[in-house]
């Protein structure tokens, strides 16, 4: 065993790796929101695709989290999806 096994066993939140963590979570959070709505609308990656003005692969990728989307991407998906965006921002806990 060398001396680095433990840190591939736990995965550690530290530094620069946090804030790539936290980016990766939002994206593949966002992709899953959208694909259950998309799902739950009945509707394959291509109608979607079609709705939203984008190709196939783009979906699979955006549903995947391998993307951050614009402001105008999402809106785009919005009506795509029949929903309506709703973006906000929420006040930390003051310590």
């Amino acid at each position: 065993m060398n001396g680095t096994q433990g840190e591939h066993a736990v995965w550690r939140r530290s530094g620069r790796h946090s804030d790539a963590y936290d980016e990766a979570r939002r994206g593949f959070l966002l992709g899953k929101m959208v694909c259950e709505r998309r799902v739950a609308l009945g509707l394959s990656q291509r109608e979607r695709a079609e709705r939203a003005g984008m190709t196939q692969p783009q979906v699979s990728r955006s549903e995947e989290g391998g993307t951050t989307p614009s402001i105008a991407l999402l809106e785009r998906l919005a009506e795509a999806l029949n929903a309506d965006l709703s973006i906000g921002f929420t006040p930390r806990n003051a310590a």
